[in-house]
């Protein structure tokens, strides 16, 4: 049996990484042993002389401002000592000393944390790992199969100019750490890809990448088959919403739909589209999508959070979504709960308005009709201070992970600041990672938290009676399910059932409901900015 003899050398006492090591070295096969920390390079010639290891791994954690004269120590030793001369020395460290380190000649191999558990073996077995590998599953509901049980990684992509662009989709897919890169079009494709009359040459790349043609489509899918092949996916466009889902499907495999059910018209200015039509468009999309059994996300709720409205009208939303999502014949629907929203949100009471949407939607689920969990920050939650900001999306993707998603949404830490580019993807991808790795090994159940679940419970009641009222304005009218009616769910918005303050002065929207944050959540008040429950909101809009 081969044989390793360890030990932390100079001053350094860190001793968990060389332990660590020595375990797996055990699983490998290998005989260990472990001299203990600060061990001087005298005491390891003796060792190392005694025992005649295969291996001597020493491990340094130190700065590497004093680590020189130890390794001019250990070179002189190696001369000196017979038993040392054809040693396999290897080290454990820290980046900057591993730097120093390879200058040195002394090791053949320096480790500085970064490798995976797979790559500690492989060195240990004397094994090549092949450059290659399995290509993941091309198809998102295979590739979330095959990834469990850690979620799909998503990112929005999309610079101001194309060929930018393409080769930041070739730097992403060759980190393989992203699974999913959502290409962000800029306004001029999105408005009028169809109508490139209608563009104004001063708006290009304004917002994202400017996509002029089919065939700028087929080369952002060409770009992204390296490295993982990660799935591609690309907002609906906000007209002509049904010939963009097939551009979409024909030149990147569009991985899902995503589409909104009341929004991308004059609510929000997104498109020239008047309400009812835009519902009844956007409906035709799902439908067309289920029909060939691609799945859909409908961007709904997160837009009422946005405008500020109470969170029991975000909740409403959230099911009215995947509602008419199952009703077009959807059969997969990818619900987004994007989280920190309005910023102001607490902890508590975020997480409390994710697990009332996840009741009500899922509450849908049959034999027809199941849903994936996305989870998102928000990204006016993100602070301008860009370290400050890593700290935000550490935390949210922590909340985030209490509802066990198939996706994450990275919102990289830089968007408050500005656009991220691939460095700054990898970086945020890296920071989520991690915490995404630490929760599923093992993380506390904020679910069962007493305020959680109070806040859960009334939501329910107010998001339903919310519904309950959306339902009676199809009353003694040949309305056979209002909750699908174009006419009944733009009724809806003019009276302001559904209403948030960000809406005022839209001649589609009533706007004129107040909100407050109350210990972190969002109520709707009266005139006299006191709370009130939705029951008495809606008791006051006479339909």
């Amino acid at each position: 049996m081969k044989k390793i003899l360890g030990a932390c050398i100079g001053s350094c006492v860190h001793v968990a990484g060389i332990l660590n090591f020595l375990n797996i070295a055990k699983r490998s096969g290998y005989e260990t042993r472990f001299l203990g920390s600060a061990l001087s390079i005298d005491d390891l010639a003796i060792e190392i002389s005694k025992y005649s290891p295969d291996i001597a791994a020493v491990s340094y954690r130190l700065s590497p401002e004093s680590i020189m004269g130890i390794f001019d120590e250990l070179k002189a030793k190696i001369k000196e000592v017979p038993s040392l001369k054809n040693m396999e020395f290897i080290l454990g460290t820290t980046r900057p000393v591993a730097e120093i380190a390879e200058r040195t000649g002394i090791f053949t191999r320096i480790f500085t944390g970064e490798e995976t558990e797979k790559e500690v073996e492989a060195y240990l077995k004397k094994i090549e790992i092949p450059k290659t590998f399995a290509l993941p599953p091309g198809d998102l509901i295979e590739r979330i199969k095959y990834k469990e049980p850690y979620p799909l990684i998503r990112h929005h992509f999309g610079r101001p100019d194309l060929k930018e662009t393409l080769d930041g989709i070739k730097i992403i897919a060759e980190s393989g750490l992203l699974d999913i890169i959502s290409i962000g079009p800029d306004q001029n494709t999105q408005e009028f890809f169809f109508h490139p009359e209608k563009m104004d040459p001063k708006q290009d790349g304004a917002g994202g990448v400017p996509l002029r043609s089919e065939e700028d489509f087929k080369k952002l899918y060409k770009a992204s088959r390296i490295g993982n092949h990660p799935l591609l996916r690309c907002y609906s466009g906000t007209n002509d919403i049904l010939k963009m889902a097939r551009v979409l499907h024909d030149n990147i495999n569009n991985a899902w739909c995503a589409i909104p059910l009341f929004w991308y018209n004059e609510l929000d200015n997104r498109s020239s589209r008047r309400l009812v039509e835009s519902i009844a468009e956007n409906q035709s999309v799902m439908k067309w999508h289920g029909r060939r059994g691609i799945p859909v996300e409908v961007n709904e709720s997160h837009h009422w959070s946005l405008r500020y409205a109470p969170d029991a009208v975000a909740v409403a939303a959230a099911y009215l979504a995947a509602y008419n999502a199952k009703k077009m014949g959807v059969e997969t629907y990818i619900s987004q709960y994007m989280f920190n929203t309005p910023p102001e949100t607490s902890f508590i009471m975020d997480l409390a308005k994710m697990l009332a949407k996840i009741e009500l939607i899922e509450s849908l689920h049959d034999d027809s009709f199941t849903t994936i969990r996305e989870t998102r920050a928000g990204l006016f939650s993100y602070p301008a201070d860009l370290d400050e900001s890593k700290g935000q999306l550490a935390s949210s993707t922590m909340l985030q992970m209490q509802l066990d998603p198939g996706i994450v949404h990275i919102v990289g830490y830089c968007e408050a600041d500005h656009a991220a580019g691939p460095d700054d993807i990898i970086k945020s991808t890296k920071i989520a990672g991690r915490v995404i790795e630490n929760c599923i090994y093992g993380c506390p159940d904020m679910k069962k938290d007493i305020y959680v679940q109070e806040r859960k419970k009334e939501l329910l009641v107010e998001s339903r009676s919310i519904l309950d009222k959306i339902i009676s304005l199809g009353k003694n009218r040949t309305i056979a399910d209002p909750l699908i009616s174009p006419k009944i769910l733009a009724e809806a918005v003019n009276t302001g059932i559904l209403d948030a303050p960000h809406l005022c002065g839209v001649k589609a929207a009533k706007g004129t409901i107040l909100t407050m944050f109350v210990d972190g959540k969002n109520c709707s008040t009266d005139k006299s900015l006191e709370p009130i429950s939705e029951k008495e909101r809606l008791d006051g809009i006479s339909i």
